[in-house]
């Protein structure tokens, strides 16, 4: 039987609250806060108490009542718990803050205060008004993701037996493009650099020599800003084989350690680099609050080289970053290889740092054979030999079988496989159409279409 109580520091207090012992259907002691009339408090207990019994006859699930529950919650407790749970991940403060303050907006904006709200026809309506005030669509999409996201936490909580908002669909951000960027040529980065050592000015608190290392080891490593500012002398290993540099998992954008190898150039300057700086001296200081594209802004127009063109811009990571995923597939890296560089998760990313233009098609087109040779020409015959070509070889030729090949009492493999001829001499089928009389015999692969016969005249 459940109790109705008040503790002994509440006895007289007309305000405290009364208390109600009981055990759940497994038998656990549970209290329960009540009301501060006892009357109200003795009625929910019954109420308590009947459940139970409930429970126990199976006549209740726990886990739909648990979902009666959670769905008549007010939806700031579902919030902040869900933001504790970003807490305790690997996540970045920038990533949660962001992260809540788009889930918030919605919630607010599209009047939700419940999960029983949480419908997607309310959250569509938000959305177009995001689009109305010319909102990226990129940006919307983030929108999107960080509240599925969170109904997608709330099902695996079980505050949720399904999402309701999987049916929204994000948009093309393709066609949106806002921030569009280039890659630079391997000249235009050498002029770059060039302009920031030859320069006499400070920008962004950084001198010449500073900006002009800074510029090779993004273009070099294609690191971003962020990992670029994290790099101390302890983060590079130039005694292994290969030399490398280590990225730590804080400081990474997919939060895991990354080991890179590090280019020969690389290799020969960081000594002098690094010489004087303690092991946990930062060797870009501060960077990660530079105004970094306003330094390769100043340093380009200094080599007469265009920030802005119809391609895009060239701000800090597209001269460090896309340029650096470009040139290795320009210098023949494959497209996985430059994704393993590039520590992309999925290939689809690599390729939207991957600038290929219209003159590196025309070189790429340079390596597709044509249809003219100098050294042999193809010429296409009947299909079928002539009565004359077979007697002039004494050879009775197989007609196909259904997949083309020539049939024949004995298998071969093999691209230099003779075809047969039934005499029984055992000499090789020659080629019935040869250049002249006697000309060179030539080897013709069984495996090769029968209808066909070519010819090569040697030149």
């Amino acid at each position: 039987m459940a109790s109705v109580f008040k503790y002994s520091r509440d006895e007289g207090k007309r305000d405290a609250p009364y208390w109600i012992e009981y055990r759940d259907e497994f038998g656990k002691r549970r209290r329960k806060k009540g009301y501060t009339r006892k009357r109200e408090t003795e009625d929910k207990a019954e109420e308590i108490e009947r459940e139970v019994r409930q429970r126990k006859l199976g006549l209740i699930d726990p886990h739909q009542q648990a979902l009666r529950h959670h769905r008549s919650t007010q939806i700031e407790a579902h919030l902040a718990a869900y933001e504790l749970h970003l807490d305790g991940g690997s996540r970045t403060v920038k990533h949660k803050t962001l992260t809540m303050s788009r889930i918030r907006k919605i919630v607010a904006e599209a009047g939700i205060q419940s999960l029983d709200d949480l419908q997607p026809d309310k959250i569509d309506a938000y959305l177009n008004k995001l689009r109305k005030k010319k909102l990226g669509l990129r940006t919307i999409n983030h929108y999107v993701q960080a509240v599925q996201g969170w109904c997608r936490w709330l099902v695996k909580n079980r505050r949720l037996s399904v999402s309701p908002l999987d049916s929204l669909t994000t948009y093309n951000a393709a066609v949106d493009v806002r921030h569009k960027r280039r890659a630079l040529t391997v000249g235009e980065v050498t002029q770059l650099i060039a302009s920031a050592r030859d320069s006499s000015q400070t920008i962004q608190g950084m001198g010449p020599e500073s900006r002009a290392r800074l510029y090779t080891m993004a273009f070099l490593t294609g690191l971003r800003r962020k990992e670029l500012a994290s790099l101390t002398p302890s983060s590079f290993d130039l005694k292994s084989s290969p030399p490398t540099l280590t990225v730590a998992a804080a400081c990474s954008k997919h939060r895991k350690t990354d080991v890179l190898p590090l280019h020969s150039e690389l290799v020969e300057s960081l000594p002098g680099w690094l010489r004087g700086l303690k092991p946990k001296d930062f060797l870009f200081p501060r960077l990660a609050n530079r105004k970094t594209w306003f330094m390769v802004k100043k340093d380009l127009e200094r080599v007469g080289i265009p920030y802005e063109t119809a391609a895009g811009i060239a701000d800090f990571h597209a001269s460090g970053r896309h340029t650096y995923v470009t040139q290795l597939l320009r210098s023949g890296v494959s497209l996985t290889q430059a994704r393993e560089l590039a520590r992309h998760g999925d290939i689809k990313m690599t390729m939207r740092y991957t600038h290929i233009g219209l003159a590196d098609q025309a070189e790429a087109l340079k390596s597709l054979p044509g249809t003219t040779q100098s050294s042999q020409q193809i010429v296409s015959t009947p299909s079928q030999p002539t009565s004359d070509d077979v007697s002039r070889h004494g050879t009775a030729w197989h007609k196909t079988d259904n997949d083309g090949e020539l049939e024949s009492s004995e298998k071969t493999r093999g691209f230099d496989a003779p075809w047969h001829n039934e005499s029984g001499d055992g000499d090789l089928c020659h080629h019935p159409l040869q250049s002249g009389g006697g000309g060179n015999r030539t080897r013709v692969p069984k495996h090769l279409h029968a209808s066909i016969y070519v010819c090569v005249r040697l030149v």
